[in-house]
């Protein structure tokens, strides 16, 4: 994948992999952070101190002394793997897709670093990203950020394991919490998604019934 062109309205698949293969979250607290940044960096104000400003809070906290939110991307979808993460992006704004990823690459690599006691970027260079120009297209971008790619992770066997027995699959991965699979199929809500576009593209909950084809026939090779 390269860089697509894209303007505001359009929609994104973007994967960002850690350099040289490397894992870009090692422990659970780094998941938990991940997901924290999806919310709190998608945001024209900018905390540079934002973990210590929401230490020891609720895990969506925002201080009531910083300005009022205002996004600047739509986060449709995410999951995060160990050593790379897929997000559904919309630009809402001119240049936001390329201002918050910026964030998020920077936040995470300057965490690792210190953390860890490393340095250089924790990231293989810029983002990539595929442009998404077709509702069909976008279904299957559903299915692949946010299943696919949860399964790959389903611990009785991955992928391969998961299209054995999708149903186990299926309750496994409306769990798993670092996927918006979870937030989509089950009772967890965060403020990190904006869901109207999933709610428009799969109405009387006919998800489960599209991703388990795309699963089950490697449909989703065709979006990659």
């Amino acid at each position: 994948m390269r860089v697509e062109p894209y303007t505001v309205g359009s929609y994104l698949h973007v994967i960002k992999r850690g350099a040289r293969g490397m894992n870009i979250v090692r422990e659970e607290s780094d998941k938990w952070r991940f997901l924290k940044s999806l919310y709190l960096l998608n945001d024209n104000f900018l905390d540079h101190n934002w973990m210590i400003s929401t230490k020891d809070e609720d895990m969506f906290y925002r201080p009531e002394e910083w300005p009022e939110r205002k996004p600047i991307v739509e986060v449709v979808a995410y999951t995060l793997l160990p050593n790379h993460f897929h997000l559904l992006l919309k630009e809402t704004n001119e240049g936001g897709v390329s201002q918050f990823m910026k964030k998020i690459g920077q936040s995470m690599t300057n965490h690792a670093n210190i953390k860890y006691e490393e340095t250089g970027s924790l990231f293989q260079g810029a983002f990539k990203s595929k442009t998404c120009t077709e509702d069909t297209y976008l279904r299957y971008l559903f299915a692949y950020v946010m299943v696919k790619n949860t399964f790959e992770m389903y611990p009785e066997g991955g992928l391969v394991g998961a299209q054995n027995n999708f149903e186990d699959a299926w309750q496994w991965g409306s769990k798993y919490p670092f996927s918006s699979l979870s937030e989509y199929t089950n009772t967890r809500i965060t403020p990190i998604l904006t869901k109207q576009t999933f709610n428009e593209t799969f109405p009387n909950n006919s998800f489960t019934s599209f991703a388990k084809d795309v699963i089950l026939s490697g449909k989703w090779n065709q979006i990659i």
